[in-house]
């Protein structure tokens, strides 16, 4: 993974009037942590932030974050953004080592198009958008591809089924599922309204047969009585 310049500026004051004052300015309040070091407070410039976020990588790029002359290798740990503007109002850079695994979230994408499921009305949801993983820096990967190509209704893929780079790991249960294949909602009330649709024909074919019945029972009954009538009129005459 290629690693980006940053440098950070020492010495900001702290408070919300002076942060807002940096943001205006064009720059990012921030601190740096990490590898048992004092919480410093420091402010980045906007565009230099962006490019280091635009990155394939994403907010897991690896920074050479330059403070006070000094580099050190870091990773962006959080971002606060504001609700509106959608604008970043600060970031939590935490200091790496190269030889050490450190726990971040990689994004799952997935490719390819799972023809069976949309023959079928079926839909494919994606229950996990990103993995926990432990990984040396070096080792982070940008994403996470899984192919849903194969997947049929009913199907689900696993964190188990997965093949994770070498030196990358996680603690998650492997029996997690990351993305299921089923029946649409709209399929399945489709079937519903069919099965109802089915049990209302079959009822009313059940009251037709009944009142068919009824009647060829009544007719029987009518042809029956008018024989005996007339036999009884024959006799007499």
């Amino acid at each position: 993974m290629a690693e980006i310049t940053l440098k950070a500026h020492t010495g900001r004051p702290t408070g919300s009037r002076v942060s807002n004052r940096l943001r205006a300015e064009g720059r990012v309040p921030g601190v740096v942590y990490g590898l048992h070091a004092e919480p410093t407070p420091v402010a980045v410039e906007w565009r230099e932030l962006r490019q280091v976020l635009t990155t394939d990588a994403g907010l897991n790029a690896l920074i050479d974050l330059e403070i006070d002359g000094d580099t050190k290798l870091s990773i962006v740990k959080e971002l606060q953004r504001d609700p509106v503007h959608h604008t970043v109002d600060h970031v939590d850079f935490l200091l790496i080592r190269r030889d050490q695994a450190i726990v971040v979230d990689v994004p799952i994408v997935l490719s390819g198009e799972a023809e069976s499921v949309l023959r079928q009305d079926g839909m494919i949801d994606q229950i996990l958008v990103s993995l926990a993983v432990h990984a040396k820096p070096a080792d982070i990967p940008n994403e996470i591809v899984i192919d849903i190509s194969n997947m049929r209704i009913g199907d689900a893929i696993r964190i188990g089924d997965l093949q994770l780079p070498s030196g990358v790991t996680t603690d998650l249960d492997g029996e997690d599922a990351i993305v299921t294949a089923s029946v649409s909602s709209t399929a399945v009330e489709a079937a519903e309204i069919e099965a109802a649709d089915a049990e209302v024909a079959a009822e009313q074919a059940e009251e037709a047969a009944e009142e068919g019945a009824e009647a060829a029972e009544g007719e029987e009954d009518a042809a029956g009585g008018g024989g005996g009538e007339g036999a009884t009129e024959a006799d007499e005459g």
